[in-house]
């Protein structure tokens, strides 16, 4: 909204700054971890009056959890209404990659709460079933798939880049968009089952997001592009400002969901933010990429693929519990030690995600 204000500008004054999009996402960064600080409190005394003994820990989770009992949860409504205020404040209305991310990230979101609020009404770890929300979940992907591959330019539309190849196009054609369902849908439940300790997803979230901001902004001008040999996706550098505002709002939830959490951020932000980690790779076609800076969430997601099947077939478990996280606390590991060797992690991945940037 506050980009219009370049308007005003005779092009050497002060609201010509709003023309750049490193201004508005540092705007957006700011104005979202304010958001945080300001309405944090006030939301989360409202969500424990709200839902009374919070959200249900499972009985067959790892000991130490029964004392968060009473924690509130929908935390992520934090975020989400920060990130919402701050993009829509600092982005470019006009721009159909941010109306994209908005899309899938709000619609998870909504999926999320959904959940959140059919457990915290139940009294019990069973909220909306998982049929209705692979369902919805697989519908908005569809959407987003379909969106992106008429949003990108001809010679990009329903390719696959490959990251370090950059010479390299795969024409998936029709299966593009499965194949971006699968992303956004795989990125949305991986962050989902990371989210068991308190801050362990919140951080790689926000450092992975940091990544796709940058590459977003990279492979959004096309002088960058030419320099480092990547295919140009004009329009892609607004998500910028997106990602600066998640980032905001993120820290400004962290204050609040540190060890001790007085919140957790839930489904409805665990799904929301996995969601619109899938539907940045798939906007800046950096797929793969997401894969290598978010693997974290791809360990975690592979950990309860493996113990499940394992299971069903030898009775057997690869895992003491999954996912992987909880094996660690079953071993022993204190959870700040788990959470914040988990970042470290995330950190280096990511720097391997940006290198493929420069490497050929």
């Amino acid at each position: 909204m506050l980009y219009w204000l370049a308007g005003l500008s005779d092009g050497g004054d002060f609201f010509n700054l709003f023309r750049y999009i490193t201004m508005r996402a540092g705007g957006a960064f700011f104005t979202a971890l304010i958001f945080g600080f300001i309405f944090g409190r006030p939301l989360i005394n409202m969500l424990r009056r709200k839902q009374g003994k919070g959200q249900p820990i499972r009985d067959d989770g790892p000991e130490s959890h029964f004392a968060k009992a009473g924690t509130p949860t929908m935390g992520g409504l934090l975020i989400l209404t920060a990130l919402l205020t701050s993009t829509l404040l600092w982005a470019r209305l006009d721009n159909g990659y941010v109306w994209l991310v908005m899309f899938v990230t709000f619609a998870y979101g909504a999926i999320g709460f959904a959940d959140d609020f059919a457990k915290v009404s139940k009294a019990n770890t069973k909220g909306v079933s998982s049929k209705i929300r692979l369902i919805l979940g697989l519908l908005i992907a569809v959407v987003a798939g379909l969106w992106a591959s008429f949003m990108h330019p001809d010679e990009l539309a329903n390719q696959l880049a490959l990251p370090v190849f950059k010479d390299v196009l795969l024409n998936m054609s029709f299966a593009f968009v499965p194949f971006a369902v699968i992303v956004i849908v795989g990125s949305a439940n991986a962050v989902n089952l990371t989210d068991g300790l308190d801050g362990l997803a919140i951080m790689p979230v926000m450092i992975a997001a940091g990544t796709l901001g940058v590459i977003a902004y990279v492979v959004g001008r096309v002088d960058y592009t030419e320099y480092l040999g990547l295919h140009y996706v004009p329009g892609t550098g607004e998500i910028l400002v997106f990602t600066a505002a998640l980032i905001g709002g993120g820290l400004g939830f962290l204050w609040y969901n540190a060890p001790p959490a007085a919140v957790f951020m839930g489904d409805t932000g665990s799904l929301a933010l996995g969601g619109a980690l899938g539907a940045i790779a798939v906007a800046t076609k950096h797929e793969i990429v997401l894969a290598i800076v978010g693997g974290l969430f791809v360990v975690e997601a592979l950990s309860v693929i493996i113990q499940v099947l394992y299971f069903k077939r030898t009775g057997k478990r690869v895992f003491l519990m999954a996912p992987i996280h909880h094996h660690y606390e079953k071993k022993g590991w204190a959870e700040s030690t788990i959470v914040i060797r988990f970042w470290i992690i995330s950190l280096v991945l990511a720097l391997i995600g940006l290198a493929t940037l420069k490497l050929r």
